[in-house]
């Protein structure tokens, strides 16, 4: 069965960091594009991150840009998403998604969702 499984969440304060794994299995994932959105409270579904199955570019929104960081460790067919100087509007459900060709951020392009993981940052 194809899957993707996040891990890693919880509640931080701000300012402090957080990593989320997104693990894979019923395909290999370095065959695929890996990407984060995120909900949040009352906002639409948004990208966060992506990395490429082609080269292993690596994209960001503007919000996490310098704070986040995408990457992915074949040999446990799993993408991580490192964030650090969390902020309290960094607060959402966070999904992992995987689409066999292109890296993009937008949502309708992926083939494959995690459940999702909720991380909120607060005092």
């Amino acid at each position: 069965q194809v899957q993707l499984v996040e891990s890693g969440g919880g509640l931080v304060q701000p300012g402090g960091s957080l990593t989320l794994s997104c693990a894979a299995s019923g395909f290999t994932l370095n065959d695929y594009s890996i990407a984060w959105f995120r909900r949040a409270p009352g906002k639409e579904r948004e990208g966060v991150s992506c990395i490429s199955s082609f080269d292993g570019t690596t994209f960001y929104s503007d919000s996490v840009k310098g704070r986040f960081t995408i990457s992915r460790d074949n040999a446990k067919n799993t993408v991580y998403l490192q964030m650090n100087s969390l902020k309290p509007e960094d607060t959402a459900v966070y999904y992992c998604a995987a689409d066999a060709l292109v890296a993009t951020l937008l949502p309708y392009e992926y083939d494959y969702w995690g459940q999702g993981i909720e991380v909120t940052v607060s005092l």
